[in-house]
């Protein structure tokens, strides 16, 4: 764990895009990705609150070894709190669903943001509400600079 504690000193902006990096890549199982969004979800937690709050549970010792990994490759971090290893994020949320995002765009869509949103608004699959549609304009108008 020394290569962790080493890392998360002095150098995080170039460890994060490494980070960001294994996102991109799909380096994480499903398993794995389920983890991490119990993590963002409660913000931090036990192995122990981890497993009762993933779908089909593994064994607690998986669960440790989720974790284990997810730590290897830099996406999380534990702490001690009592006797327990608290593990959190060590990558923002935000940048870590921007980074999904664009992963599911570039296998189902082919790169472009513009199939994904016709794929949206395609009323055979769906019906969106007005309301939802309206907020789509706004977020498209605030993009466009309107």
């Amino acid at each position: 764990m020394r290569k962790k504690q080493h890392l998360s000193c002095g150098f995080s902006s170039i460890w994060q895009v490494g980070l960001v990096k294994r996102l991109e890549d799909g380096q994480i199982s499903r398993r794995e990705r389920q983890v991490m969004d119990i993590l963002f979800r409660l913000g931090k937690a036990t192995a122990e609150e981890v497993l009762n709050e993933l779908p089909d549970p593994p064994s607690y010792s998986a669960v440790r070894a989720l974790l284990v990994t997810l730590e290897g490759k830099g996406l999380v971090k534990h702490g001690k709190e009592s006797r327990k290893y608290v593990y959190q994020p060590t990558v923002p949320e935000k940048k870590a669903k921007r980074t999904a995002l664009k992963q599911l765009i570039a296998t189902f869509f082919e790169g472009s943001p513009e199939k994904l949103v016709a794929s949206l608004l395609d009323p055979q699959d769906q019906k969106l509400s007005a309301e939802e549609i309206g907020k789509i304009r706004k977020l498209i108008d605030a993009a466009d600079g309107k």
